[in-house]
């Protein structure tokens, strides 16, 4: 580390997937004499029940910074989080910030870094669906661009960089969703979700719904329903609010097999995952804990950044097809035996050991 002094280093999250990877991060970060580290929390999910329920269930301390952006499109909140970061990181002199995943959050910490030259370090680098008209893949394609350090989850996601001239500085470090799953799995026998919902283990199918074309289309998200209900399986379907709000907007056929509930904290939806017959979903990072779960997934798109999950043969992409979902809830099987992939014991560490090198 230059001149051994402590580095400062800004961590930026807002979302779901950014607290989950964020706890064992922090917790090393911490740890360390050689960091010093400062969590800015834009609030990209305002619902306290996908923000500060994180917080206290993963033990993260609270962010050094709540930037309590308000709702609105991607370039609005995109333009908002840049001009409140500029003050922090002109005030703060960070030498470096941490961005993570694909998110908006995402996109905006960087550019904000680097209109002041600091260095930007992207965990989850290399990840490509291919699909430019989804807005990660835009978020996350130009956060590589412009990224510094590249901390690429899998060997695929390191090539996917090379493909794209990216050469310099990029570390397959593993993945970060592992090991908040593996320290908190364990927690999962606490929980008294199964009870309340009156679920039986492999008995239910878990739906989750929050991308962009499936939440913003009134036609996809009532093929996806429709489909759930005509498959007359007991599911149940923790709501984003962003669903909930265009569900309003569509006629629901009556049904008593579907069971639309608030939003959970990690450890209830991790129970819901690890006890569910089949999952449906259009999130990476349920992909990813579905598979490691060794839960069958049926993803509700036409393509996935996750793509070693569907080699594998243990996540189907469906899209919004009804006859394509109703299929695979009833008929689809992954082989018994499972490639392992992701997994590494040593992620913090290598992530730390490789932030010490600039």
């Amino acid at each position: 580390m230059r001149n051994s002094k402590k580095l400062k280093i800004a961590v930026i999250v807002g979302t779901r997937p950014n607290f989950i990877k964020l706890a064992p991060l922090i917790a090393a970060l911490s740890k360390s004499p050689r960091f010093q580290t400062k969590i800015i929390n834009t609030n990209q999910h305002y619902d306290r029940q996908m923000s500060d329920v994180f917080f206290k269930e993963l033990k993260i301390k609270n962010p050094d910074y709540n930037l309590k952006i308000k709702p609105g499109t991607q370039g609005q909140q995109t333009g908002e989080i840049i001009i409140k970061l500029e003050k922090i990181y002109a005030k703060e002199k960070f030498d470096m910030v941490i961005v993570i995943g694909d998110v908006t959050s995402t996109l905006a910490g960087a550019l904000a870094a680097k209109q002041l030259h600091i260095k930007v370090a992207h965990i989850e680098a290399g990840m490509r669906s291919y699909n430019k008209e989804m807005p990660e893949e835009i978020n996350r394609t130009l956060t590589d661009h412009m990224s510094d350090i590249l901390l690429c989850p899998t060997k695929t996601a390191a090539d996917n960089l090379k493909k794209e001239n990216i050469t310099k500085n990029i570390y397959v470090v593993g993945d970060l969703m592992h090991k908040t799953l593996m320290q908190n799995i364990k927690l999962t026998k606490k929980s008294s979700i199964l009870t309340k919902l009156k679920l039986k283990p492999k008995k239910y199918i878990l739906l989750t719904i929050h991308r962009q074309s499936n939440t913003d289309n009134k036609t996809n998200l009532s093929n996806i329903i429709k489909a759930i209900i005509k498959s007359k399986e007991p599911t149940v379907f923790p709501i984003h609010p962003r669903t909930k709000k265009l569900l309003t907007k569509i006629k629901i056929p009556k049904t008593n097999t579907l069971k639309i509930i608030d939003p959970l904290g990690y450890i209830d939806m991790l129970t819901l995952e690890k006890n569910a017959k089949k999952i449906l979903t259009d999130s990476g990072g349920i992909q990813k804990e579905a598979y490691w779960l060794k839960i069958p997934c049926i993803t509700l798109r036409d393509d996935t950044e996750w793509v070693e999950t569907v080699e594998n043969k243990w996540n189907i992409l469906v899209g919004t097809n009804q006859n394509k979902i109703i299929k695979a809830i009833k008929n689809f099987l992954p082989p018994r035996k499972q490639k392992k992939y992701q997994i590494d014991k040593n992620t913090c560490k290598k992530i730390l050991e490789t932030l010490s090198k600039i």
